[in-house]
């Protein structure tokens, strides 16, 4: 074994080294850097910047010897980082977002209990029992009513930039589509009916079974292309192909038109699909 020094511009060793030395001490340093890379988060191999192979230092005729030095780095990329969006939560105040099925549902109900109650005597105010029954039954059978008939809202997710093109960009179109969409509805099937029927042709030649028709589950404001405001319709039509609503994608434009263009593309999950409806005209101003 021969003694050498072997520099580099971070580490010096001076001593008598074999290659059985050399290799565990590499082995130590790359398990140290690996070691601080999790603990810090890094993506890996971020901080090893360079690895490379220095000749070391041999009298003439003795065997040749290489040290493997790992250079650290405290640089990350972070090109493979998504940005995250930030979205604004619905904070519109509005009677339409009020279920009055449940509402009447709920009196209804509360009135006649303690109607019964106070004609039976066991809840005071026996006086007041025959007007609560009046009021009670029919706002009871009113609310049970309009509960069986009552279809629910769709979650609308907002982003920060489309909220704030949303005046400016939205055709009336697409402002109306996103308030139908957003609010109870009573004796709908389901949302979008009066559209999906034209654009899908229920039970017409060409078209497909009513059964067998999209369902809109949630709804998103976004921006796309060059900074168009975009209102994105997402359905789940187990029975459907992605063709399906491809070949219906100038359907799409002509009903939620003018002033709108209708990408098609396959949602996140399966059996989901997305309808982008993007506003073309950015001079577009609300009325």
């Amino acid at each position: 074994m021969a003694s050498k020094m072997v520099s580099s511009p971070m580490y010096t060793f001076r001593g008598t080294m074999d290659s059985q030395v050399v290799n565990h001490f590499c082995l130590n340093v790359m398990c140290f850097l690996a070691v601080s890379c999790h603990k810090l988060s890094l993506p890996r191999c971020a901080c090893l910047r360079s690895v490379r192979v220095l000749p070391s230092l041999r009298p003439p005729g003795s065997k040749a010897r290489g040290l493997t030095l790992v250079r650290a780095t405290s640089q990350v990329d972070t090109s493979a980082v998504p940005s995250s969006k930030e979205t604004v939560p619905d904070t519109e105040i509005s009677i339409t977002k009020t279920s009055f099925g449940t509402i009447g549902l709920t009196v209804g109900t509360a009135l006649l209990s303690y109607g019964f109650g106070a004609y039976f005597t066991i809840l005071p105010g026996s006086e007041w029992s025959a007007i609560m029954l009046t009021y009670g039954f029919p706002l009871a059978v009113i609310g049970f009513a309009l509960k069986y008939a009552e279809l629910k809202p769709v979650a609308c997710v907002t982003y920060k930039d489309a909220f704030l093109l949303r005046e400016s960009q939205a055709t009336d179109i697409l402002k109306q589509v996103r308030s139908d969409v957003t609010r109870y509805r009573y004796g709908d099937e389901q949302h979008l009916e009066e559209a999906l029927k034209r654009i899908f042709r229920y039970g017409q030649g060409g078209g497909i079974s009513r059964r067998y028709a999209p369902r809109l589950q949630n709804i998103r404001e976004e921006v796309r292309g060059e900074g168009r405001y975009t209102l994105t319709l997402v359905f789940e039509a187990k029975n459907l192909k992605l063709s399906d609503f491809e070949d219906r994608q100038a359907k799409f434009q002509s009903f939620f038109g003018p002033g709108v263009i209708a990408e098609i593309a396959a949602g996140e999950k399966a059996d989901f699909y997305e309808v982008r409806l993007i506003s073309s005209d950015l001079a577009t101003t609300s009325t």
